[in-house]
């Protein structure tokens, strides 16, 4: 095999890899969360995402305090937690908060195969977002997009109420979520130059503040004593799928990263809306279910338009890059 041959391959290895991995750890923390908010005798949401803080805060401690010991872990900051830093972040946690917590209470309503129509209108929150908090206008090609995946929202909305599976209140925790995803993207890009640009600084901050901030939601809601109660309290495995499931947490961000890296984010995107579309089939064979073709329509204009989305923002991008030196010049 010559030498360029060669390189070939493993660059190709290499992207098959990560793309696989980032398919394992982001399916399987959907399925396991599923299972922590569903399957089991007590209903905590609240605790279940508290806990799933708990565990990245840890995990961030630890590899903070191991990260000169080893070179893999050098890209990780230094464990701190500053008062003042931490009250100027509040603002991002509080909608970090409210996303992960709609996240994970859609997730307990809806089903694993309607889940990714559920949560289908972040694209559209972002654009509408983008308009009325920095006054960015958005092509016309973008915003068709937009009605594309509207429409697969709603047309999704009516086929899982024809079904009989649909819970409405899913639905609204979705449409919530949405927003806050949305939102906290924006937000992002306004706290990041506190802590220097260092993702993995402000994830820290992020998941302890929250971690406080939930823990008197618990208590307003009443899920202590209901946690303290449940018989899986005492049981191993459940402990075992909580921490798990909040490390996949932090590694679907990992490999988020990695798949950017060895690909595009062009590419990220459409392996993140093939990976939903493989979700949903894996979720119905799992459950031995089928729905109409009017239901696999919806997931098709929801996936189609967001697919397209991407790909118009990308010449758009493109197209501003070429622009912005022949104005300099």
């Amino acid at each position: 095999m010559a030498p360029s041959d060669n390189a070939l391959w493993q660059t190709s290895v290499k992207i098959a890899g990560v793309v696989t991995l980032y398919w394992f750890v982001s399916i399987s923390m959907v399925f396991l969360n599923k299972h922590l908010l569903s399957g089991v005798s007590f209903t905590a949401p609240l605790f279940v995402t508290w806990l799933q803080c708990v565990v990245a805060v840890v995990f961030c401690f630890i590899v903070g305090h191991l990260r000169q010991t080893t070179s893999l872990l050098s890209s990780f900051p230094a464990f701190e937690y500053n008062i003042a830093l931490a009250t100027k972040i509040l603002p991002l946690s509080l909608v970090f908060v409210g996303m992960i917590t709609f996240n994970n209470l859609c997730l307990q309503y809806l089903g694993v195969a309607f889940y990714n129509v559920g949560r289908s209108l972040t694209t559209v929150f972002n654009v509408v977002l983008t308009y009325v908090s920095l006054g960015q206008s958005t092509s016309v090609a973008c915003l068709s997009m937009c009605g594309v995946i509207i429409c697969g929202f709603f047309l999704g909305v009516d086929q899982e109420g024809s079904s009989g599976d649909l819970s409405y209140l899913g639905v609204l925790y979705g449409v919530l979520a949405s927003l806050c995803v949305a939102l906290n993207a924006i937000y992002i890009k306004k706290i990041l130059p506190l802590v220097d640009d260092d993702m993995w600084r402000l994830t820290a901050y992020n998941n302890i503040n929250a971690a406080i901030l939930f823990m008197p939601a618990m208590f307003l809601n009443n899920e202590v004593s209901v946690v303290l109660a449940a018989p899986e309290m005492t049981s191993s495995t459940y402990w075992l799928y909580a921490i798990v499931a909040g490390l996949f947490g932090i590694a679907i961000g990992i490999v988020t990263m990695w798949q950017i890296q060895v690909t595009s984010p062009l590419t990220h995107n459409i392996s993140g809306t093939a990976k939903a579309c493989a979700q949903t089939i894996l979720a119905l064979s799992i459950a031995g279910e089928a729905r109409s073709t009017m239901w696999w329509l919806s997931n098709a204009l929801v996936l189609g338009g967001s697919m397209g989305y991407t790909h118009f923002r990308r010449l758009e991008m493109i197209e501003q890059s070429k622009q912005q030196p022949a104005s300099k010049a």
